[in-house]
């Protein structure tokens, strides 16, 4: 891992190197809670060492923890251990955009995006807002999936790239 964010650094990609190294993070760091196996902040913070993530502490685990809304639960072994919570509450207005979206997901034809009930409508709209200039032709939005189609042409990989980027952008 650290080869290729080293040659990413070197090509003078530190911005993108950052945003793919959260993306990282946040998707292996959610996949441990979805595999309820972690039972301590200690453990987060060995198992993301080990993974290669570096500048992981107990203080950042809390903080994530936080953001994912974890909670600590008796898994099927009957150890406790960190999960996310069987389901999310409806956004408030000091929830951000991001902390809403629990999945971005895509086949050959569109992307898929889950969120907590209720912010599929609003996260579809700041999408369509953004439109044909990031390849999005249009989206259909629930209560909490959103089905993104790509405009003619465009790979649905970088669908996927820009609606991470959009997601993830500091303003929304």
């Amino acid at each position: 891992m650290d080869g290729v964010y080293s040659r990413l650094l070197k090509k003078g990609n530190g911005f993108m190197l950052k945003k793919n190294k959260c993306l990282d993070l946040d998707r292996v760091f959610k996949k441990l809670l979805e595999d309820e196996c972690i039972g301590s902040q200690s453990d987060f913070v060995e198992h993301l060492t080990q993974q290669g993530f570096e500048h992981i502490n107990q203080s950042k685990i809390s903080r994530m923890l936080t953001r994912f809304g974890a909670v600590r639960k008796r898994n099927a072994r009957m150890e406790m251990v960190y999960s996310l919570p069987a389901e999310r509450g409806v956004p408030t207005a000091k929830t951000t955009l991001k902390s809403s979206v629990l999945s971005v997901e895509y086949n050959q034809w569109m992307v898929v995006i889950h969120t907590v009930p209720g912010a599929a409508p609003l996260i579809a709209r700041l999408l369509d807002s953004c439109g044909r200039n990031d390849g999005i032709l249009g989206t259909v939005a629930g209560d909490d999936t959103i089905f993104t189609v790509p405009v003619m042409d465009t790979e649905i990989n970088e669908i996927y790239r820009s609606v991470m980027q959009i997601l993830n952008s500091d303003d929304h």
